[in-house]
């Protein structure tokens, strides 16, 4: 009777430490994890690129180019008046004002001789390139697109008036003024606006240079 009393306990005994040792390895208290490092916070928001810094060109070649550009501009506009206010008393018969765009390139296109058609409107147009070169250069407030098609376009509709109204053989036409302008802008696309930038560049700078720059 004895010996069958005891072997209840016994059984109890193991039972106990088994789960024990089972609590232990399920709690973690035996086997330790590494833990993980924590990572840096990124800052919110997005990070802006730095900004770039320009070539800035010296002093003396800016100004050396800007005397250039309007030593230019001044003989361009002595052969603009050349060719737009000296009087054509041969062309009195076929001047005629035309206030309606496009007219006068109909008629430029319907001539026999492509030759002419070319000649009349490649040189409107090349009236008009020096102006998209040279405004950028001399003026450096000027130096969008719509700043001088807008100048090109004033400068042109003032020559325009000045022809039909005090030249001899010469008229008015608004198709003239268009041609004059799309040279200027043909001008600008292709050598204006690099030119502008290269002579009238400034270095950025960062915000922060900028202050510490001013506290000094």
């Amino acid at each position: 009777m004895a010996r069958a009393a005891l072997r209840p306990r016994s059984a109890l005994r193991l039972r106990t430490t088994k789960s024990g040792t089972s609590e232990k390895n399920k709690s973690g208290t035996s086997e330790k994890k590494p833990k993980k490092a924590r990572q840096p916070k990124k800052p919110e928001g997005k990070s802006r690129p730095a900004p770039r810094e320009r070539h800035v060109l010296p002093f003396p070649i800016r100004l050396l180019a800007m005397l250039c550009a309007f030593g230019f501009m001044v003989a361009f506009a002595v052969v603009l008046a050349r060719l737009t206010l000296e009087p054509s008393p041969a062309s009195v018969a076929m001047a005629h004002t035309n206030l309606h765009p496009g007219s006068t390139l109909r008629a430029y296109l319907d001539q026999p001789a492509l030759r002419d058609a070319v000649k009349q409107i490649g040189g409107n147009v090349l009236l008009g390139v020096p102006f998209g070169i040279l405004v950028p250069v001399v003026a450096p407030r000027a130096r969008g697109l719509l700043r001088v098609l807008l100048l090109t376009a004033v400068v042109m509709l003032l020559v325009e008036f000045a022809q039909g109204a005090l030249v001899e053989g010469r008229a008015f036409d608004i198709d003239d003024v268009i041609l004059n302008t799309s040279g200027a802008l043909v001008g600008y696309v292709l050598l204006g606006r690099r030119l502008g930038r290269a002579v009238h560049a400034r270095e950025r700078l960062p915000r922060r240079a900028a202050k510490k720059a001013r506290d000094a």
